[in-house]
């Protein structure tokens, strides 16, 4: 029996937000994957034609909130006559445990793809004396 492979077609899934935008252009949930390690946890969420510039990472209140704007470029002297890719922004909140070092989270964008390295908290064993009384 063989096992036939095919193209997988993923759908952007929209933010539902009730509040008021400035750009007036679709706004997408990246899709994101999470690693941990002992000491790290490690996000890279897959943002097409955002450069680094256009990126607000921005930590408040123990929520991490990444956007992305993107600016369509269309060739010149042509018109668009089919289109399989929608070309919009991006949004993602994530809630921080109090395990995170929110002091050292690193990021880098390579190829489209957003890497964020969240340091974990180191061991916080802090030692009492005992005098002698």
């Amino acid at each position: 029996m063989s096992e036939e492979k095919g193209l997988q077609v993923e759908q952007k899934e929209l933010v539902e937000s009730e509040a008021e935008r400035t750009r007036d252009r679709p706004v997408f949930v990246p899709r994101t994957d999470i690693y941990e390690t002992d000491d790290m946890v490690m996000l890279m969420a897959n943002m097409p034609g955002v450069d680094k510039d256009s990126i607000d990472i921005s930590v408040e209140r123990n929520i991490l909130t990444i956007s992305g704007n993107v600016d369509a470029e269309e060739p010149g002297g042509y018109s668009l006559a089919y289109a399989e890719y929608r070309v919009g922004d991006y949004e993602r909140s994530f809630s921080l445990s109090s395990e995170i070092d929110q002091d050292n989270i690193e990021a880098s964008l390579t190829d489209g793809v957003l890497s964020l390295k969240l340091p974990k908290v180191g061991p916080k064993t802090k030692r009492i004396s005992v005098k002698a009384g």
